[in-house]
C-alpha cells in the first residue's frame, strides 16, 4: 500500500458516492434491493449513523457504516424484533453495517482495515458489543474474524444474511493478532484521520495521565511539568500539608534507603485514630488499585457475577472483565436523570441478579455525583445476603467524611470500603490507601498482602497528612470555589463560541437538562467537572487533541461508556492560574474546530455524522 491510503470519517461530499456505491452493489450486483431511477440507495438511518471511508488520493475505495446505541434504533430493527434479538435492548450494542468495497479493491487489505477502524471507533466510544449482518456465503470469513452467529437468518431481496455478534475487546485482539503485519504497516501506508488512536493501550484499560507523555516518562525533561496543565488526571491542585513536606524533607536519604514497617503498622494506627475504627478492620495498600487487584483476585473467578455502575471508574471493568474474566453487568446511569442512582431500580436489579459483587464509587468518578449514605445503607440492608458490596470513597472528603460507610464495613461482612489517600490528600505520587472490612475479612486480605507493600516515604507522608485535617478541609472547600468559577468561565467561552449549552450548573452539581443534542457543563461535587459537547459540535477526542496543542491535557471520557456518546470531556480542577489556561485553550480549541475549519476536517469531523445524532 502507498501512503495516500486514507482512513477518515465521511464528509458530506462522500455521502453521494456512498449512496451510489450502495446502489451499484446492493441493488444491481446482489439484488438485495430494487434498482432506483436516481441510482442511489439510502435508508432511514442515513444522517444519524456514522460512515468511515477508505480513500486513495481523490479516489474513494470503500466504506463501513456504524450505528451507535444512543440513536435508539438499528438497521436490524427492519428484520427482527427486540425479543428475537435481545442484545439490541441491552443499551450498549453498536451495529456494524454494509461493509462495502469497490470491485477492483476486493481481496486487498481494505476490507479488514475498514473493519479494524470500525472496532477502534466503537472502542473509543465505550462500545463493548458489536452486532452485524453478514452474507451467508461469507460466513466463514466473519467467524474466522471472531464474530459468532446468533442463530437468526435474515433474507432481504435475493440476499441471505446471518446475524452475528461479538465482544469488541475480543474482536480487537483477534484483529491485531491475525492482521499484525498489515497493522504494523499502518504508520507507513495509511493516513489515519480518525479521532482515535490506531492501536489500543497495552493493557486495554483507559486511564488519565497522558499529560506525563508531554512531561517525559523517562524523567529527562521534568522542567516541562511547569509548562503542562495536567487536567486529565484527578491529582490534587494543592500541595500536601506542610507536615508532609517536612516529613519527606527531614532526611530523604534515610527514607529512600530504609525498609519501612513491614505491615504499615504505624499508618494503620493513625488511620484507626483518625476515622474511629479498629486496627483489625484495616488493610493497607499502595493506592486503591493495589487493593482492587489484591481483593478481587482473591474473591472472584470467571464464574463470578459482578454489577458495575455505568459510567464508572474504568479500573473495575478492567479487573473484573479483562483480568479475571467475570460475568459483568452494567447498571446504567443517565444524563437525563442527572446521573443519579435510581435506588428502587438498583434494588430490583440486585435482588434478581444473584451478584457476587456490586461496586459503587461514591462520589462517582466520572459523573461527580454523590449518593447519600442513608440510601446506600438501606439498599445494602435489603440486598441478598450472598452479595458483597465494594464502596469506593476516593473522593468523599469533597463531600463529608461523616458520609462514609466505613463504620458499617467494619462490622458487616458483606460490605468493604476502599479509600485512597492519593487524591484527597495530594499523595498520588507516593501511593497510599486503605481498605475497611469486618476483621475476619480484613485478616485474610492482610495475609495476602506482601511485606513492605507501602513504601516508607508513603507511610511518612500519609501519617503526616492524617494529622492535619484542618488543612485538608480548607483545601477541599477552596476546591469547590475553584470548580464553580471554572464552570462559569467555561460556560462563558462556550456561549461566546456560539455553541448551545442546554444544561446549566445549578447549586451542588445539579444540572437542568437541555434539549436533545445540546451540550452541558456539569460540576458534580468533587475536584472535577465535565463538558458535554452538542451532537453537531466536535467530538470529545477532537477537543482533547486540540487542547494538547496548548499543553493543556483534558480527559476524553468516551472510552469509559457509550453513555457519553463520544462527546464528553472531564476537566480536573487546578489552581486559578492553570484554570485560566484551561479556559483559554478550550476557547482556542472551539475556534479551531468550528465547522469547515482545517482542524475540524483533519479530526475527521467534517459532518454531524462524526458522533451520530441522538433522537
Amino acid at each position: 500500500m502507498r501512503r495516500d491510503l486514507q482512513m477518515r470519517t465521511a464528509t458530506p461530499e462522500d455521502l453521494v458516492w456512498i449512496h451510489e456505491l450502495r446502489h451499484r452493489v446492493y441493488a444491481q450486483e446482489l439484488g438485495q434491493h430494487a434498482p432506483r431511477p436516481d441510482r442511489r440507495l439510502s435508508d432511514a438511518l442515513d444522517g444519524d449513523n456514522v460512515y468511515l471511508v477508505a480513500a486513495r488520493g481523490p479516489v474513494r475505495i470503500g466504506f463501513v457504516s456504524l450505528t451507535p446505541p444512543w440513536l435508539g434504533r438499528y438497521g436490524l430493527d427492519k428484520y427482527l424484533t427486540r425479543d428475537e434479538l435481545p442484545v439490541l435492548s441491552e443499551g450498549g450494542a453498536f451495529e456494524v453495517r454494509i461493509l462495502t468495497v469497490e470491485p477492483r479493491w476486493r481481496g486487498t487489505a481494505v476490507a479488514p482495515l475498514l473493519m479494524y477502524a470500525a472496532l477502534r471507533w466503537i472502542s473509543s466510544r465505550g462500545g463493548r458489543t458489536v452486532v452485524a449482518m453478514g452474507r451467508t456465503e461469507l460466513l466463514d470469513m466473519y467467524v474466522s474474524a471472531g464474530l459468532r452467529p446468533v442463530g437468526r437468518t435474515v433474507r432481504s431481496g435475493a440476499a441471505t444474511f446471518e446475524v452475528l455478534t461479538g465482544e469488541v475487546a475480543a474482536l480487537t485482539r483477534e484483529a491485531t493478532t491475525r492482521f499484525r503485519t498489515v497493522l504494523e504497516r499502518l504508520g507507513r501506508a495509511v493516513d489515519w484521520r480518525l479521532d482515535v488512536d490506531r492501536t489500543p493501550g497495552p493493557d486495554g484499560c483507559e486511564h488519565g495521565g497522558a499529560s506525563f507523555t508531554a512531561i517525559g516518562k523517562d524523567f529527562r525533561t521534568l522542567h516541562r511539568r511547569h509548562e503542562v496543565v495536567a487536567a486529565d488526571v484527578l491529582d490534587a491542585w494543592f500541595p500536601p500539608a506542610p507536615g508532609v513536606a517536612a516529613a519527606l524533607a527531614e532526611d530523604p536519604g534515610w527514607s529512600a534507603r530504609t525498609s519501612p514497617p513491614t505491615g504499615a503498622e504505624g499508618l494503620l494506627a493513625e488511620i484507626a485514630a483518625a476515622r474511629a475504627l479498629r486496627v483489625e478492620a484495616l488493610v493497607p495498600g499502595a493506592g486503591s488499585s493495589d487493593l482492587i487487584f489484591r481483593a478481587f483476585g482473591r474473591w472472584l473467578t470467571p464464574e463470578s457475577r459482578v454489577l458495575l455502575l455505568d459510567p464508572g471508574y474504568g479500573e473495575y471493568a478492567h479487573v473484573t472483565e479483562r483480568v479475571i474474566g467475570c460475568r459483568v453487568d452494567r447498571f446504567r446511569l443517565h444524563r437525563k436523570d442527572g446521573w443519579r442512582i435510581d435506588f428502587a431500580r438498583l434494588a430490583s436489579v440486585v435482588e434478581a441478579g444473584g451478584y457476587d459483587l456490586v461496586v459503587v464509587v461514591n462520589p462517582n468518578n466520572p459523573t461527580g455525583r454523590h449518593a447519600p449514605a442513608a440510601e446506600l445503607r438501606a439498599l445494602i440492608a435489603g440486598a441478598p445476603a450472598g452479595t458483597r458490596w465494594w464502596i469506593d470513597e476516593a473522593y468523599l472528603g469533597y463531600v463529608d467524611l461523616a458520609e462514609s460507610l466505613a463504620p458499617l464495613a467494619a462490622v458487616d461482612p458483606r460490605v468493604v470500603v476502599c479509600t485512597s489517600l492519593s487524591k484527597m490528600y495530594a499523595l498520588s505520587g507516593v501511593r497510599a490507601a486503605f481498605l475497611v472490612a469486618e476483621p475476619a475479612t480484613a485478616a485474610v486480605l492482610r495475609r495476602w498482602t506482601p511485606p513492605w507493600s507501602v513504601s516508607l516515604p508513603a507511610q511518612l507522608a500519609a501519617v503526616a497528612a492524617l494529622r492535619d485535617p484542618a488543612y485538608y478541609r480548607a483545601c477541599w472547600q477552596r476546591t469547590h470555589a475553584l470548580r464553580r468559577q471554572l464552570a462559569a468561565d467555561l460556560a462563558r467561552v462556550t456561549d461566546a463560541a456560539g455553541i448551545r449549552v442546554g444544561g446549566s450548573v445549578v447549586g451542588e452539581g445539579v444540572v437542568e437538562e437541555g434539549g436533545p443534542g445540546e451540550g452541558a457543563i456539569e460540576e458534580g461535587v468533587a475536584n472535577f467537572l465535565t463538558i458535554t459537547l452538542p451532537h453537531d459540535g466536535p467530538s470529545a477526542a477532537a477537543l482533547v487533541r486540540e487542547c494538547r496543542r496548548h499543553d493543556v491535557y483534558l480527559r476524553d471520557l468516551s472510552p469509559l461508556s457509550p453513555q457519553y456518546e463520544g462527546r464528553t470531556v472531564r476537566v480536573a480542577v487546578r489552581d486559578a492560574a492553570e484554570n485560566a489556561r484551561i479556559v483559554a485553550a478550550y476557547g482556542a480549541a472551539l475556534e479551531a474546530l468550528r465547522p469547515g475549519s482545517p482542524a475540524r476536517l483533519a479530526a475527521g469531523a467534517g459532518a454531524t455524522v462524526t458522533t451520530g445524532r441522538a433522537r
